[in-house]
C-alpha cells in the first residue's frame, strides 16, 4: 500500500503567524494530535508541524502563553515521504524519527497529506495493522521517556 492510499489528503493546516491556540483548537475538534504548518494555507508549502506536546512542552509548561505557532513547531527539514511511497518506508521513518505522523509531499514540498499512525490502524487489516502500530509505538514512546 502506498502512501496516497493511506493519507489522510489536504489536511487541515495552520500558519506559522497563528497563535497556538488556533492549532489546538483544530486539533481538539479533529480529535488529532499533530497539525502541518503552511506557509499559504492557498499554496501549502510545508514549513513545519505542531503537536499537541509541542504546545504543552514548549509553551504552556514554560509558562510562555500567549505563543506563536512558529514558537513551538518543528520546523522543516523533517521527515515526509512522496506519495508513491510504501508503507515500509512509511513506517521505517517513523521509527527513525520517532514519530507517529509523516507528512506526504509533491516534488516541490507542497503538502499533499499527512500520514498518522491511526491511518494505518485504520486503512489496513488488523493482522497487517498490528505489528506495524506496535514498531510505531514502541519507538515513539522511547522517545517521551527520555
Amino acid at each position: 500500500m502506498k502512501a496516497r492510499d493511506l493519507m489522510t489528503p489536504s489536511p487541515f493546516v495552520v500558519q506559522p503567524t497563528d497563535d497556538i491556540t488556533k492549532a489546538a483548537e483544530v486539533m481538539r475538534y479533529e480529535n488529532i494530535g499533530g497539525v502541518p504548518v503552511v506557509t499559504d494555507p492557498a499554496r501549502p508549502r510545508l514549513a513545519g508541524i505542531i503537536t499537541d506536546r509541542d504546545i504543552v512542552i514548549r509553551c504552556v509548561a514554560r509558562g510562555n502563553h500567549p505563543c506563536l505557532v512558529s514558537d513551538v513547531m518543528t520546523p522543516v527539514p523533517l521527515l515526509t515521504v512522496l506519495p508513491d511511497a510504501e508503507i515500509s518506508e512509511i513506517v521505517q521513518k517513523m521509527e527513525t524519527g520517532e514519530v507517529r505522523r509523516i507528512p506526504v509531499v509533491s516534488d516541490d514540498g507542497m503538502l499533499l497529506g499527512i500520514v498518522a499512525e491511526a491511518d494505518i490502524a485504520t486503512k489496513l487489516s488488523p493482522a497487517a495493522a498490528l505489528p506495524l502500530r506496535k514498531r510505531v509505538q514502541q519507538y515513539s514512546a522511547e522517545r517521551h521517556v527520555r
